[in-house]
């Protein structure tokens, strides 16, 4: 008896948009800490990638593309707000968002990318603590100078 793939699934936060992936997926995930990412993403942007013409559209909902520069648009949910998709006239691939996709996604991590323009407050430190819930750290201390 062969395996068969499981085709990969994905949406955006509120649902009204949804895709599959009708080929393969790259199984490794790039951070990508560019500035254009981090401000379409509203932090890093994680994506992995398949071919254009493997992007399905299942539920077309509230989709947006928005013209980033001279080669690229970046697909998002305009009910929600969700970072989906990158392409680029000058690439044969989508970018996908990583948390966009259903899980479990068999994804890895394999590299930060354009670490040069990491926000400021962004650390590699590996001794930042880790929680399996919410941060605990609450809002502003309430005798901060304004």
């Amino acid at each position: 008896m062969s395996k068969r793939k499981r085709r990969q699934s994905g949406r955006c936060l509120c649902g009204s948009v949804r895709f599959v992936i009708a080929g393969p997926l790259r199984p490794t995930v790039i951070a990508c800490h560019c500035r254009n990412c981090r401000r379409f993403s509203g932090g890093l942007f994680t994506v992995t990638a398949a071919r254009k013409e493997h992007l399905v559209i299942t539920k077309k909902g509230s989709l947006k593309w928005f013209k980033s520069s001279k080669y690229n648009k970046r697909g998002f949910c305009g009910k929600c707000g969700s970072s989906l998709f990158g392409v680029s006239d000058q690439w044969p691939f989508v970018s996908i968002s990583a948390a966009s996709l259903n899980e479990p996604t068999g994804l890895k991590l394999a590299v930060h990318s354009w670490t040069e323009e990491s926000a400021d407050y962004w650390s590699f430190d590996p001794k930042l603590p880790r929680r399996r819930g919410p941060s605990g750290l609450g809002g502003p201390p309430e005798n901060l100078e304004q």
